[in-house]
């Protein structure tokens, strides 16, 4: 009973403050992003101050559809995170991340414009890329702690990093991805380099764009709570060292995005399936053969 009375609060708290998290993340990133290029930057709330125009602009869409896609997008994600910090199973986490993305892409192929169009295909092709070690992370949080239900692995499961740290550097790789940094930022970016306009959120304005962001924010709190994972295993010491390795993982993509330029979709394709099969495969593959030989419990 207590431990669903923590569930309640830590989806509830999800819902409220995750895109106030998310929207302080995107404006650090912002920031960070100006000084390591030399500039002062804009203020860290300036994404709220964004959003907030984009409320008050007046409504251009290019269809019918459009909002509903986008809102689509933008409930599914929220139902994405309410679920996993309520501690529910990760398969229908990862199958409503999914969902999520699914609408993205209706929204921007409803649009007649290439550059949207465009920006959708890249960003399917940006899902065949990491969905592999979403779900073998899902996987190998099963072999190691015995469940798929997130709130007991958080709450007594063993640490899972010792025992995943191939599915840990993999999920660290296609994170770039998930976040749209650079050099994976192939269907759209946050930053003023995009060569396709927007990319897929071209013909997106006012509120609809606003919704769109907002996802975002709340996207990116969900993949940091994810990565957390990997760390949980009921005590206060790992928890707050889980939140620290978050917060140097969020840097480290920051830093990655300054660093690199975008490369091909195929490079993209090929490395991401690389890593997942090297580090994710192999990884699930040593974990197959120490519980055959009992080494591990579960």
């Amino acid at each position: 009973m207590e431990f669903s009375i923590f569930s309640v609060i830590s989806a509830v708290l999800y819902l409220l403050l995750g895109p106030f998290i998310g929207g302080l993340l995107a404006g650090i990133d912002r920031k960070i992003t100006a000084r390591m290029q030399g500039r002062f930057g804009p203020p860290i709330l300036q994404p709220f101050y964004d959003v907030g125009k984009l409320l008050e602009k007046e409504a251009v869409t290019v269809n019918k559809g459009q909002d509903f896609y986008v809102m689509a997008c933008l409930i599914f994600m929220i139902i994405t995170g309410t679920l996993f910090f309520f501690g529910e199973n990760l398969l229908l986490v990862i199958f409503m991340l999914t969902t999520s993305a699914l609408f993205l892409v209706i929204g921007a192929f409803s649009s007649a414009s290439p550059y949207s169009q465009i920006g959708a295909e890249r960003e399917l092709l940006q899902m065949m890329s990491y969905e592999p070690m979403v779900l073998l992370m899902a996987v190998g949080l099963y072999m190691v702690n015995g469940t798929f239900r997130v709130s007991e692995i958080v709450s007594h499961g063993p640490l899972s990093l010792k025992l995943l740290i191939g599915i840990f550097i993999g999920y660290l790789f296609i994170l770039t991805i998930k976040f749209r940094k650079s050099p994976f930022d192939l269907s759209l970016s946050h930053h003023a380099h995009q060569e396709l306009v927007a990319g897929l959120k071209t013909e997106f304005s006012g509120r609809t764009l606003a919704a769109l962001e907002v996802a975002h924010w709340y996207e990116n709190v969900f993949l940091l709570g994810f990565l957390f994972l990997f760390f949980a295993n009921g005590t206060w010491y790992m928890a707050v060292i889980g939140v620290v390795v978050c917060l140097i993982a969020y840097f480290l993509e920051i830093f990655i995005d300054n660093v690199y330029a975008r490369m091909k979709w195929q490079f993209t394709l090929k490395s991401s399936w690389l890593v997942t099969l090297v580090f994710g495969g192999v990884n699930v593959l040593m974990l197959y053969f120490l519980k055959a030989f009992s080494l591990i419990g579960n």
